[in-house]
């Protein structure tokens, strides 16, 4: 949506004009935040779910969010505005993907969490680098055309299977646990917030690293819900966490208050 007030000087040869453009995707505040790490949280249980408990395989699992986040992109490319409940079944759907591409990718493929996490932080890196090459950033306030939209969910798809292989290996290979890694996580998040309002360090910048680290976070939590006890989880039921996770989500996406990002049009960060 373009909303454009312009003011002329009928004697003169002024005139002044703003161009809003409204983003398809919300705007950046704390809601966003609270939603966006127990949707990571619903992808690790979600996900692990269809390929343990139901005992469907990290390969199906993979086919069955990946078909069901490209229907969901599909939507959302084609809606005309923002719309809660899209937005966030499709958050869901990557992120359950994410879960289920990484562990195809360390464990069935062979990768190991160290080798995955290397390979899609490359694969994030290149898709940021040629979205930026393209539109000149990589601001999510920018999300109003079918191909930035594009950038947007490759991007955020790849940034959540990485998120899933970091929170494993630091799980599982650097040793410190479930909660430890929630942790460690949660600090990180912390800091980039203080760099957030106390210093001038690039928004688009700190909202990635920041987006790209509740996946890891929400990977340790749910890990820490479902896992059996000797592996330092609390074995709680995948499929009932996972149902209290959805409903809390529903809840907070319709009670909340979101709105659309937007952006000025001469906008060049």
């Amino acid at each position: 949506m373009v909303r454009r007030v312009a003011i002329h000087i009928l004697n003169g040869s002024y005139c002044m004009s703003t161009d809003r453009v409204m983003s398809k995707v919300p705007a950046i505040s704390l809601t966003f935040w609270i939603i966006k790490v127990l949707a990571t949280t619903l992808g690790e249980t979600g996900g692990d779910t269809v390929t343990m408990t139901m005992n469907l395989g990290y390969l199906i699992g993979t086919a069955v969010f990946l078909s069901a986040l490209t229907i969901l992109v599909a939507a959302q490319i084609a809606a005309q505005k923002f719309h809660p409940l899209l937005y966030w079944a499709t958050i869901i759907a990557s992120t359950t993907a994410g879960t289920t591409m990484a562990d195809l990718a360390d464990r069935s493929l062979g990768f190991g969490y160290v080798g995955g996490s290397a390979l899609l932080l490359g694969c994030v890196l290149v898709c940021l680098a040629i979205w930026y090459w393209s539109q000149g950033t990589i601001s999510v306030n920018t999300i109003s055309t079918p191909k930035v939209e594009a950038f947007y969910w490759a991007t955020i798809t790849l940034s959540q299977t990485l998120g899933t292989a970091l929170g494993d290996w630091m799980a599982d290979d650097v040793g410190v646990g479930f909660a430890g890694g929630a942790l460690i996580f949660g600090a990180a998040l912390i800091v980039i917030a203080a760099l957030y309002f106390w210093t001038n360090i690039s928004r688009v910048l700190l909202f990635w690293m920041a987006f790209i680290l509740t996946r890891p976070l929400g990977a340790t939590v749910g890990d820490l819900l479902d896992k059996p006890l000797d592996h330092g989880g609390l074995n709680l039921s995948r499929s009932a966490a996972s149902a209290v996770l959805a409903i809390v989500i529903l809840t907070l996406v319709l009670i909340l208050p979101q709105r659309a990002g937007s952006h000025s049009s001469t906008q060049s960060v």
